[in-house]
């Protein structure tokens, strides 16, 4: 993978490439220290493309998937790391996946519900994160209960508390962090969807940055550099996709 003078330009048609980083998804990233804006699987791929592309690398750090995704949708982004979905296909060229993680449901300990063919019925209202994969998938899925959009994904949890809702619906290693602070609570045994994470770069960049998105992320798969990333950063329940 020699990048052509005409695939560093798509990418980074600034001089540098900026990445966007959602940091409302764990699995993803986590912030850093005073040093450093972020860390995590997305922020050592981003370096190794900019190290590929042979240009600087600028983070570019949001708190929600939502914001991550407007920023490169508008192009204020070269390349972000998304949950694969039509909605955001409209604009952003995909690659395969590199990771599957969960969506998981939450309830009361004391809740009826027992399983996920539970959970859509009328009387039942789900908090989700507004603009998630999760959101986005439920949003075409449920048919009877109604969805509760919160602001993030970090405050579903808690939303879900104060307003008495019936399910809370997010990212498997989120929901597993609120169990261990709030008592009373459980997590339902299957997942309602496996997220597939993909990276995407803007459709306006053309066919050729679409092609080279997806062939340096198969052979990030393929060389062991995401399982090392998973393993590094301490990542647990997500697995590495398979190739294409």
């Amino acid at each position: 993978m020699n990048p052509d003078s005409s695939i560093v330009s798509a990418f980074a048609p600034a001089g540098k490439l900026r990445a966007s980083i959602n940091l409302g998804n764990p699995v993803l990233a986590r912030r850093g220290s005073s040093d450093a804006q972020a860390t995590g699987v997305s922020v050592d791929l981003s370096r190794e493309l900019a190290a590929r592309l042979q240009v600087e690398l600028e983070l570019v750090v949001f708190d929600t998937a939502r914001k991550s995704v407007e920023a490169v949708s508008e192009g204020s982004a070269d390349i972000g790391f998304f949950a694969v979905d039509p909605v955001r296909g409209a604009e952003i060229a995909f690659s395969a996946p590199y990771i599957l993680i969960e969506g998981r449901y939450l309830v009361r300990d004391d809740s009826p519900i027992t399983e996920n063919a539970q959970v859509d019925i009328a009387s039942n209202r789900i908090a989700v994160g507004q603009g998630t994969a999760y959101d986005l998938f439920l949003t075409r899925e449920i048919k009877h209960a109604s969805l509760v959009r919160t602001a993030s994904s970090q405050v579903v949890v808690q939303t879900f508390l104060d307003e008495k809702l019936e399910v809370a619906a997010g990212v498997k290693q989120v929901l597993e962090a609120e169990l261990a602070k709030a008592p009373g609570l459980r997590m339902l045994g299957e997942p309602f969807m496996v997220i597939q994470q993909a990276m995407g770069v803007p459709k306006t960049r053309g066919g050729q940055a679409a092609r080279f998105l997806a062939e340096f992320v198969e052979d990030m798969k393929r060389s062991g550099f995401v399982a090392s990333a998973i393993a590094r950063n301490g990542v647990a329940g997500a697995s590495v996709a398979p190739p294409v």
